[in-house]
Order: structure tokens, then sequence, then C-alpha cells
């Protein structure tokens, strides 16, 4: 069992009309430092798609991936892999937009 009652390791808890119980403050702050801790290891390690490359990802973050998916529910895990990876091609986007409209400002200033 997970460090919170809806981590990834049992259920999510319910409510008195059978909905789902949102995280608290704390639960989500757990959540986060262990995604950040997560990314930063995935940073080191050049690894931007945690889903596309898990085995690699476990190998050599598998305390961090541990820590993240016991402290986030499945859900969470998941929508935060998917969003890094969608943020870093939104950056890569920006830079290559920056890197052309520099280029064509050189051409013009020649």
């Amino acid at each position: 069992m997970g460090w919170l009652p809806w981590s990834s390791g049992s259920e999510s808890p319910k409510a008195s009309d059978g909905g789902r119980i949102a995280p608290d403050r704390s639960s989500r702050e757990q959540c986060y430092i262990g995604r950040d801790m997560f990314f930063s290891c995935l940073d080191r390690n050049d690894i931007v798609d945690a889903i596309k490359h898990d085995k690699d990802a476990r190998r050599k973050c598998g305390k961090e991936i541990a820590e993240f998916e016991t402290a986030c529910s499945k859900t969470w895990v998941k929508y935060f892999k998917e969003k890094r990876v969608m943020e870093w091609n939104r950056d890569q986007t920006i830079e290559r937009i920056k890197r052309e409209e520099a280029a064509k400002n050189a051409d013009k200033a020649k």
C-alpha cells in the first residue's frame, strides 16, 4: 500500500455518495515532490518520455519512480508523464522558431 489512500497501490477513497475524494493539499504536495524528484532523475539521464522509455527510466530512476507512483494516483502519474513530453515538444518548437527568426533577421541585415 502507498503513502496515500488513493495512491496507485490501492483504490481511491470514496465519499458517502460513492464519488471519489480529491487529495488534500499535503497529499498533492507529496505528489509534486515525488514528480519533481523523478523528473530531475530523468533530466540527469537524458530521458524525455518516461512512457515510451519506461524500462530505461525504471532502470535508471527506480527509487524515484517508485516514490512518484506511490505518492500520486495512477491517472496523475500518466498525466504528468504525458505533460512532460508535450511541454518538451512545445519548448523545442519555440526554440526552432526563434532560431529561424534570428536567421531570417540576420539575412535581412546583410
